[in-house]
Order: C-alpha cells, then structure tokens, then sequence
C-alpha cells in the first residue's frame, strides 16, 4: 500500500480520494496519536484542544466539519478558525494553549483537490514518524469517551485572524511605547495578488496596517476560483496591474499562502531564490543572519549560491520540499531558509513557509534600503535554466547506472563553476527530473537535451 501522507500532508480529489469519511478518521486517528495528555479518573488532566482552519475551496466546508467531528468525538474541544492561511494556522498552534493544529489545503493546487495536514503542539509539521502513527491506527476502534469526555466544537474566525494579523504586521512594526503602530511602508504603492485564497483579507489588512497604499486583485473566493488564472502560479495578471497602475511592486500568494513571489516595477516576475538572497543580505546587515548561512533546497539557482558567497554568505543544500528545509534549519540553528517557489521560513518569526510574512519583509527591505525592487533582485542573477522530464524510466537507477553516472561527470567537469546539472527522481511518478543550469540558454539546453536521452535509453521500463 503507497504511503497516505505525501510531502505536505494527505492529498487528493475531495469527495473521492479525500472524503468525509476519511477525514473523519483523521481527525479520530490524529487525537490518539497527538493528544498525549493524562489521564485522572479516566477524564483528561485538563481540556486538551486542537485548532481547524482551511482555505477557500468549497470542499473545505464538509472536510473540515468532518474533521472536527473526529476530533470531538476523540475527546478534543475544537476551535474551528474558519477561513486562515497555513501559516496561520502554524501561528496559532504556537501561541495558543493547543495539543495540535490542522488545514485543510491543497495549497496552488486546482480547486477540485484538497488535503489536510496537522501541525504539532508548538506549530510545527508532524515529523515522518508521527504520520506514520496516524496511518498506522486509522479506522481502528478503540474505547471513545463518552459522556463529558466528548468535545465541543466553537467557531472563532475574527478572533483568529485578527490575532494572525496583530502578528504580521508586529514583525516590522513593533508597538511603540504608546501603544501606536508605526507604519514602516507608508508611501509604498503595491499591488496584492491573493489567488482567491485564504489570504483574501489578511494580506490587504496586513499591508495596509503597516502603511502600504495596495491594489488588491483576485480576493474574492466563491468556493470555485481559487488558483484560477491567478497568484503565484499564474502572475500574468499581476505584472500587468502592476505596470498599469505604476506601483513600485506586487506580490503574489498561493492558495494557501504559504509561499510569495513578486513583480518589479516593470512587471518582471521575482522568484524565490531572490527574495531569499535579498533577504539574507538584510538579515546579515542586521546581524539576524545565524550563522551566516541560508538554507536552499537542490533546485535552487547556481546564481544565487554564487552570488550569496560573493557576500560572505553560506549556503546548505536539502531535499525539495519545506519541511526538509525547516529540518535542516532546526538542526543546524538558521534563521532563514526556503524554496524558489516562494516558500520562504523566517524562524525568526514563523514555524513554516509563510507568504504575507515574506511580502510584509521584502516591501520592509525596499524601503529600508531605498533600492527598487528590480535593482535588489538585479543582485541575484538567475543562471539559465532548462528542465525536462524524462517518463516510463526506472526512477531508481539513475543514481547507479554507470553509463549515466558517466554521462553526469563529464558535462560537470565541462561546466566547471559555470553552471550544474542535477537528476532527481520523481516522488510519485516513474520519471526523473533532469535539470542543467549554464552560461548561457542554449548552452543549459544542449546539457540537458543530451543528458535526458541517456537516461531515456537506458532507464525506460520494458
């Protein structure tokens, strides 16, 4: 049986790969595995709580009621906080007085998809281990309480995503000694993409409390149009607002909210390796830099490596994926960390990736360095990139096949410091990712093209 928890938690169609009644079970599964609380008389040492939210997709309603139920029926008093980002949501956990969070989220995925994931008391995501556990015991029967060991479930949004926002705009505009909120991006005209997403109202709030003079677009959800030609995987709408309106910047969230990219002010996209080295620079200038080293993941641009080193900046490498990110982050005691999608961990401030955190930092930078966007990311040159998937291969053995190892070792003696070539398996399909990054366009695309046939003709399943 293939593992239920992926990456970012369970995922799937809602209503027939993620159901209600798969929720249901979860939420059963996540209380006995999370709720370690003890017991005195039989009842629980204490109320133990958990926190629900979701993003806008419709599916979110059922799902979510479905997973409270589970949950109440475990023993839990559940706060459901409605519609809030992931980040949120891992806030939340942190500071509230809760043995475990949840989302229910397929992040930039399209509508039709959703999936839960659970945050652990502190607002961190499950380790391996502990997903395990909940698969291991789902659907099991065990002895439920009954009687006043049942939970209660609440409905709490405002509160919620009111304490969220206090938050964001808290960290670069701490409350003065007056009790006034200074307003650090006054002047700064910017242009908000929130997919129809979770972020619809905290984003603008958030920017705009800080001082930021925004132009929202796509914040409106009706259940259906989240991601839809639109945010972060569809920005075409937002570099062209942005060049319309004459606004210095614009960002743009996904689903969920849990990455941002951005558009300078002639509508060029932004990515996440640059606002990373962007803010690695500022956090090293404030000496919040720790140990000064940023953590990427394999894809991340050669450019920005180069470019960081060039500054005195370190850089360590992990797995794609952000939780490998935070783990690695965890182990080695960094403060910033992330993905060229957008996922970007400031431990200073947040447990996880955390979109509107990264825009309220990146619009803070602009000002604080009185650059333009564009000429901060101008410091971070991408290296030309190409990609192609190679299908139908054994996946795994492109790390121990000789003629490709061969074929890997000669193009990276001929690219020397000038570019890379990588091969990553895929973790759900029988393909492998072949990437190559050089000097030039047609340079990265030769490598690639060459290296991808190589693996097509030794690899392919019969």
């Amino acid at each position: 049986m293939p593992k239920m928890f992926g990456t970012d938690g369970v995922r799937g169609l809602a209503n027939k790969d993620l159901t209600a009644r798969l929720a249901l079970d979860l939420g059963d599964a996540a209380v006995r595995v999370l709720g370690d609380a003890g017991t005195k008389d039989d009842q629980p040492e204490g109320r133990r709580r958990a926190l629900v939210g979701r993003d806008t997709r419709v599916s979110g309603d059922f799902l979510a009621s479905a997973l409270a139920a589970g949950m109440s029926a475990g023993g839990f008093d559940v706060i459901d906080a409605g519609i809030i980002p992931t980040p949120g949501v891992a806030y939340l956990t942190s500071v509230l007085n809760v043995e475990m969070g949840a989302v229910i989220s397929a992040s930039h995925n399209p509508m039709p998809d959703n999936g839960i994931k659970f945050f652990a008391r502190g607002g961190f995501k499950l380790p391996d281990q502990k997903e395990d556990e909940i698969e291991a015991v789902l659907g099991q029967d065990w002895e439920r309480p009954t009687g006043a060991g049942v939970g209660r479930v609440s409905h709490d949004q405002t509160t919620a995503t009111n304490l969220y926002i206090d938050h964001l705009v808290s960290t670069i505009a701490p409350l003065n000694d007056d009790q006034t909120q200074p307003k650090p991006l006054k002047g700064l005209k910017i242009v908000a993409d929130c997919a129809n997403g979770a972020t619809s109202v905290v984003a603008p709030e958030a920017l705009r409390r800080a001082g930021a003079d925004v132009i929202v677009i796509n914040a409106s959800p009706d259940g259906y149009n989240i991601n839809k030609n639109a945010g972060s995987t569809h920005p075409e709408q937002l570099q062209a607002m942005v060049k319309a309106t004459d606004a210095v910047m614009g960002v743009a969230f996904d689903g969920d909210a849990d990455r941002c990219l951005a558009v300078d002010e002639d509508g060029n996209m932004v990515n996440g390796d640059q606002i990373m080295g962007i803010l690695a620079r500022a956090k090293k200038r404030e000496g919040k830099l720790k140990h000064d080293t940023l953590v990427v993941t394999v894809m991340s641009n050669l450019g920005l490596k180069l470019a960081l080193k060039d500054m005195g900046i370190k850089t360590v490498e992990t797995s794609v994926g952000d939780r490998y990110v935070l783990e690695e982050m965890l182990k080695g005691d960094y403060s910033l960390g992330g993905e060229q999608s957008g996922h970007v961990i400031n431990r200073e401030f947040a447990t996880t990736g955390d979109g509107t955190l990264t825009a309220l930092t990146l619009c803070n930078e602009v000002v604080k360095s009185g650059k333009s966007l564009k000429e901060l990311a101008a410091d971070f040159p991408q290296l030309p990139q190409t990609l192609i998937n190679v299908p139908n291969v054994d996946k795994k053995a492109a790390s121990t096949n000789k003629r490709i190892q061969e074929a890997v070792a000669h193009e990276e003696e001929l690219l020397g410091d000038s570019g890379r070539v990588l091969l990553r398996p895929s973790g759900t399909e029988p393909l492998v990712r072949v990437m190559a990054e050089a000097a030039t366009q047609a340079y990265a695309d030769e490598v690639c093209t060459r290296l991808a046939k190589i693996v097509a003709e030794e690899l392919a399943l019969k």
